[in-house]
Parts: C-alpha cells; sequence; structure tokens
C-alpha cells in the first residue's frame, strides 16, 4: 500500500506516516511504501503515476493540493486501485473509497470562536493562511470567517500564506508587524506557521494570544508555557488507523465504508483542557 504526502518535512505527516506504519504492522503482513512529495505539486504527480506502474494494491494520499493532483489521483483509480484520500482532500475525483479526515471547517470555527471570547469588545488580527489550493487552507479559513465575520468588531490588518511552514510564519509574521504593530492576537491555519509567529512575536517584544492548528507536540509545548494561546486536535492517528484499516478491510474483504466521507471532530486545546491532546506524551521535556 502506498502513503503519499504532501511532504515529509511538515511534523504532521511524519506523525501521520508512524502511525499509518505502527497500524500496517499490528494487522499484519502489509508493506507500507511511503511517498514523499517534498512540497512540490510535480513530484506527488510522478510519485502517482509511479503507483500505477507498479502496480500497488491500494494508495492512502493527502493530496498537496485538491485540484492539482486530482487528474492523477482519477487515474490511479481508473487503473482499478482503491484510493483513500487523508486530510486533503481532491476536487472532482469519482470513484474514491473514502475520505478520512478532520472537519477543517469546524475546526477554523474553533479558532474563530477562542478570539470572539477572548475579545468580546473587538481586536486587530493576522491571519496565517495555508498552501493556496489545499483543502485545509480553504476550509480553515473559512470556518474562522463564518465565526468572526457576523461579529463584526474582530478585523483581519493583515492576511497572508505562510504555505504551512515555520520559514513562511515567521517571515508573514515579521512583514504583517511592520506595518500592524498594534496587532491583538494572530491566528495560523497550522502549527508549523504558528510556531513561526512565536518567535515573531517574540522578537518584536510582544506578548500575544497565537492559535495554531495539528497539536504538534512543540505546540502543545508552546500552549503549555503560554507562547501559544491554543491549538486545534484534530487526531491524525485516528485518521491514519481509519485511512488504513479502510483499504484494507476493501482489499482483503471487498468491504466498503458506509460513509465515504469519515471526519474527526476537532477540538481547540488550551491550558484548560491540556490532557485531551492526542500527542501530549510526546512533548519535548
Amino acid at each position: 500500500i502506498a502513503f503519499s504526502v504532501p511532504a515529509m518535512s511538515f511534523p504532521f505527516f511524519v506523525h501521520m506516516e508512524k502511525q499509518v506504519r505502527d497500524e500496517a504492522a499490528r494487522i499484519g503482513n502489509i508493506e507500507i511504501i511511503t511517498l514523499d512529495g517534498q512540497d512540490s505539486t510535480t513530484k506527488q504527480v510522478a510519485d502517482l503515476e509511479g503507483v500505477i506502474a507498479k502496480g500497488y494494491d491500494g494508495l492512502i494520499v493527502s493530496p498537496r493540493t485538491s485540484e492539482g493532483v486530482a487528474p492523477v489521483i482519477q487515474q490511479v483509480i481508473d487503473a482499478g486501485i482503491p484510493v483513500v484520500t487523508i486530510d486533503r482532500r481532491a476536487e472532482g475525483v469519482t470513484g474514491l473509497l473514502a475520505h478520512v479526515g478532520a472537519d477543517n471547517v469546524l475546526g477554523g470555527e474553533e479558532q474563530g470562536k477562542a478570539l470572539v471570547k477572548l475579545f468580546p469588545d473587538g481586536a486587530k488580527i493576522f491571519e496565517l493562511l495555508g498552501t493556496p489550493g489545499a483543502s485545509p487552507a480553504i476550509d480553515r479559513s473559512k470556518g474562522l470567517h463564518n465565526i468572526i465575520d457576523p461579529v463584526g468588531n474582530i478585523e483581519v490588518v493583515c492576511q497572508q500564506t505562510g504555505n504551512f511552514n515555520r520559514d513562511g510564519g515567521l517571515t508573514v509574521t515579521e512583514n504583517c508587524l511592520s506595518s500592524n504593530p498594534d496587532v491583538q492576537a494572530i491566528v495560523a491555519a497550522n502549527d508549523d506557521m504558528a510556531l513561526g509567529a512565536v518567535e515573531a512575536v517574540r522578537a518584536a517584544g510582544l506578548n500575544i494570544p497565537i492559535i495554531g492548528f495539528d497539536a504538534l507536540p512543540e505546540a502543545l509545548l508552546a500552549v503549555r508555557e503560554g507562547a501559544m494561546y491554543g491549538t486545534v486536535e484534530q487526531f491524525p492517528g485516528g485518521q491514519s488507523r481509519t485511512a488504513l484499516q479502510t483499504i484494507v478491510n476493501f482489499i482483503v474483504k471487498g468491504e466498503k465504508p458506509a460513509n465515504d466521507v469519515i471526519l474527526l471532530q476537532p477540538k481547540l486545546i488550551t491550558i484548560e483542557n491540556f490532557d485531551e491532546a492526542e500527542r501530549i506524551g510526546e512533548i519535548p521535556q
């Protein structure tokens, strides 16, 4: 079974891959082939063409962008190989066995609700967007705005993409701070960018709430130490196990899942419900 991710440079996908391998070992007799997209749509497309050429038994894929990788995913399906998408969706593909992910719109709404609670009288915020065209980036931003736009007093004074990576989060936050030093909070579409924002905010001598998404161990540490206000937990281990079980059940027994979209409910982790995080045992000491 091939496991194709946008990039193994993202800690989120490293964790997901480990969870898939652990579940494969638990089930037994499964070989996982990890395909690292190296944050390049072109590379991921080539990887998936290889899946067809090698005739793998199944594919679990998180497409780097919803549209860029969709045509080759369709080719994999048309070649008779079962496909489950995980975390990120593929647009316009027919015949997928399932999509397993978090409800990213709900996750974005959790971020928005936290802001409304923190700032009943309104606030100026930065929004760090994910990779353009990636479904979680689109959905998380949509969820955030579902909550803050109707309230009307939370103003996004700077909105830029940090491309889901830490350097991007750092650079965007520095740029935004130069024109908006009076910012009151920062929301990021993932923890890597949020941790970049933490560095920029520290360097500027500010102390403001920063909200991330993924509940990475390093972000949980930042929440515990007060450098971040919170992060949205989307249970990647649960996603990974479910995706593998779904594809194995189909390959071995011909069983299709009852629902072809399986969404886990995300939740905001703050210091108040800290022990509900999936990866609390991995926090760096």
